[in-house]
């Protein structure tokens, strides 16, 4: 699942809208629309939108082989 799925889900949980996000992103609606159509984020943007929908952003690599977290 792209992030932009789980954004668009971390939304209905919270009952917002698209564009209060992007009120509080600083963005026009159709510029956060369009980064969630290309599901096109940077981890800053991951970081600050965790934030703004009070949650916990996490990337890691997990080898497959061996489960390792790095």
């Amino acid at each position: 699942m792209g992030m932009a799925n789980k954004i668009r889900i971390l939304l209905i949980e919270r009952k917002m809208k698209i564009k209060d996000l992007a009120e509080q992103l600083g963005y026009s609606g159709n510029n956060l629309s369009n980064k969630l159509k290309e599901d096109n984020f940077s981890e800053k943007e991951l970081l600050k939108i965790a934030d703004i929908l009070g949650c916990e952003y996490k990337a890691a690599f997990i080898m497959t082989d061996t489960g390792k977290e790095i």
